[in-house]
């Protein structure tokens, strides 16, 4: 029984930290100036994509496929991460801030890096790729540290698949 509401409560919690992660990510995107450059160029070359597909004749599926892969990405980035993190502290009995919020964060951070597979190759990098990567790695573990956080304070506090006073003895 004790299972059965410890997963209740992490689906509620998950609940709240995917949309709280999704605010983080809207805010961060917003004020950052160089991620407002990109979502710019962003939409209009979408828009550009679909006026063009409309004239052309054709059905619009380039917008509906840039979005599947938008509600995908956003689905890896919001939802994942705090999912394996609240698992994981679930088997492990994982009770800490520290858990939660700084593991969360990291996770989300390394997504990108590691759906890319591999650092990229090249002796010569860009300073201004660098930096860029670097602002989006510092947006996407505050996103995933504010979801890990609040998932903390839903379910993570009483985080275990057995409860403190039903231990076994010797334990």
């Amino acid at each position: 029984m004790h299972a059965l509401g410890r997963l209740i409560l992490g689906a509620f919690a998950l609940l709240l930290a995917v949309p709280t992660g999704l605010a983080v990510l809207v805010l961060a995107l917003l004020v950052d100036p160089a991620a407002q450059a990109w979502l710019t160029g962003g939409a209009l070359a979408g828009l550009d994509m679909a006026l063009s597909d409309l004239s052309a004749g054709l059905p619009p599926e380039g917008l509906a496929l840039l979005l599947a892969g938008l509600a995908k990405a956003l689905f890896a980035l919001l939802f994942v991460p705090p999912a394996v993190i609240g698992l994981g502290g679930e088997i492990l009995g994982r009770r800490g801030l520290l858990w939660y919020g700084a593991g969360c964060g990291l996770l989300t951070a390394a997504l990108p890096w590691l759906t890319r597979g591999a650092l990229r190759s090249g002796g010569a990098r860009d300073t201004a790729l660098l930096a860029g990567e670097a602002r989006l790695t510092l947006i996407l573990f505050a996103v995933g540290a504010s979801a890990g956080l609040v998932y903390w304070l839903v379910a993570g506090r009483g985080a275990g698949l057995v409860p403190d006073g039903h231990r076994p003895e010797g334990t």
